[in-house]
């Protein structure tokens, strides 16, 4: 129940490396070929026994979020593949490199250090994975989106994965507009104040008797756990079109490299789920000494973060999808015909 960090950041040994169109990626495979994702060594055991032990105690189960919440990956593979046959290539390049910015973003997880827990809890968090969050848990996440020494992180293998299905396609550097978007730069490109960080932080509070630090935390907490969930839909809709031998390169090797990333992944979710049902079935102590039930902290920033997902950020995404698209066509004699063949493919809802 209780591990050290450099327990939760151990790797299995394994019987080959993981290399991807030359990349060195982290993981490998074990003697009968198995993938073996890195940093579980310990951690996947060391998160069953944590969702045990609340079992026991509290008589609840781990929270959930079902894929079913969040719609299919939009455009839908049969959507992307028609694209590619008609040789439109630009919308599944500028996604992959999307997906493997947003990976690289992953690693901000290790920025944060909620030092001792337990004054923060009127229940003991000994043995918890609360306990363990900056003793391992968040670095292990970091490491495993951004990469660590010589090994590939998630970012990278998603561009391996595109370089690789798309023979090194030249792309733009999404980064910069990837922070504009999320909140972390503004517009004109000059990183936000600490003053001006607060300031933001401060008109998402919801709970102002706790700790700002630890409510950003959770809010980051919740809102990572649904993009790591939703994203399931996006391995499954990468897989199928990497793997299709007659529109990508690489004879399937793209799709191989993304199986890695969403066994990855697993461990993720997991230990997300498992804090976050540990606070909701303790007390919260306040900076003022009041106590709050974890059931209003946890299901307030759950609900925000859910309608966040399912309705802003999703609608914000099919927009740019759809101009990536209209501006892939740009100049396309046939651009009306492929629109009109490319909605009809798509369920009602994903019509352009």
């Amino acid at each position: 129940m209780t591990w050290r960090e450099d327990e939760l950041l151990a790797t299995e040994d394994v019987a080959e490396p993981n290399i991807a169109g030359g990349v060195r990626c982290h993981g490998g495979y074990a003697d009968d070929g198995t993938y073996v994702p890195p940093r579980t060594k310990y951690r996947v055991a060391a998160t069953r026994a944590w969702q045990q032990s609340h079992r026991e105690a509290f008589g609840t189960d781990i929270i959930d979020a079902p894929l079913e919440l969040w719609p299919p990956s939009f455009p839908s593979v049969e959507q992307t593949k028609y694209l590619l046959h008609e040789g439109v290539r630009e919308p599944t390049i500028t996604t992959l490199t999307r997906v493997g910015t947003v990976e690289g973003f992953g690693s901000m997880i290790r920025a944060v250090h909620p030092g001792d827990m337990q004054r923060f809890f009127a229940e003991s968090i000994h043995g918890t994975a609360i306990q363990h969050l900056d003793r391992g848990l968040f670095e292990a996440h970091a490491r495993d989106e951004a990469g660590w020494g010589d090994e590939a992180g998630h970012d990278r293998m998603w561009f391996a994965a595109r370089d690789i299905a798309f023979e090194h396609p030249v792309t733009d550097d999404e980064t910069e507009t990837m922070l504009v978007r999320m909140g972390i730069r503004p517009p004109d490109g000059k990183p936000l104040t600490p003053e001006a960080m607060r300031a933001a932080a401060e008109a998402l509070r919801r709970f102002p008797e706790l700790d700002l630090q630890l409510e950003m935390m959770i809010r980051r907490m919740v809102s990572l756990l649904f993009i790591e969930v939703s994203a399931f839909h996006t391995f499954a809709w990468a897989e199928a079109v990497l793997s299709d031998t007659d529109l990508t390169a690489g004879e399937g090797e793209a799709a191989r490299i993304v199986a890695c990333i969403r066994a990855d992944e697993t461990p993720h979710v997991d230990y997300l789920r498992t804090a976050l049902t540990e606070m909701r079935d303790r007390t919260f102590v306040g900076e003022n000494g009041k106590l709050i039930p974890g059931t209003d902290v946890i299901g307030r920033l759950w609900d925000l973060a859910l309608e966040q997902s399912l309705g802003p950020n999703r609608e914000n995404f099919r927009k740019t999808m759809v101009d990536e698209i209209e501006h892939a066509l740009a100049g396309n004699r046939r651009r009306d015909e492929i629109m009109e063949q490319f909605s009809a493919l798509g369920p009602q809802e994903e019509t352009v």
